[in-house]
C-alpha cells in the first residue's frame, strides 16, 4: 500500500523572503537553451515507440 504524502513545509522568515525575491525577478532561459531542450524533446519522441494492440 502506498505509504501517506506528508505536508509541504512553509517557508518563513529570511527563506520566505529570498523565495519571494527569486520568484519576482525571473529571467527568461536563453534561446540556445531552449532550442536544445527543443531539439531534445524531438529526439525523445522519434525514439518513444509504444505497441498498442
Amino acid at each position: 500500500m502506498a505509504r501517506p504524502i506528508a505536508e509541504t513545509p512553509i517557508l518563513t522568515g529570511n527563506d520566505a523572503r529570498r523565495f519571494d525575491r527569486a520568484m519576482r525577478n525571473l529571467k527568461p532561459a536563453p534561446k540556445r537553451e531552449i532550442l536544445a531542450q527543443r531539439k531534445a524533446y524531438k529526439l525523445a519522441k522519434q525514439r518513444a515507440t509504444f505497441f498498442m494492440p
